[in-house]
């Protein structure tokens, strides 16, 4: 599964979503936007729909922030929700 995930600095959701891969267990490959690598222009021309960050992408899919990410997730079992009784 490759997984790409676009932040900004400072972004709690970003770093959360991050928890979430470390969690999986995943792979990922970060790109910060403002950095000389990657910019918010070539980012939105790329990905019209994205509205927030963090914004992920799995396996060139567009999947969206860290609620879509957690239920795909679940989804494929790659994570369990957490007991809310503990």
């Amino acid at each position: 599964m490759e997984i790409i995930i676009y932040t900004t600095p400072g972004c709690t959701w970003c770093s959360r979503t991050k928890e979430l891969f470390a969690r999986a267990e995943v792979e990922y490959e970060e790109r910060q936007l403002g950095t000389s690598e990657w910019d918010a222009a070539e980012f939105s021309a790329t990905y019209p729909d994205a509205k927030s960050y963090p914004y992920v992408i799995i396996d060139g899919t567009p999947v969206g922030g860290l609620v879509d990410t957690a239920k795909l997730f679940l989804e494929r079992g790659l994570v369990t929700a957490p007991n809310k009784n503990a």
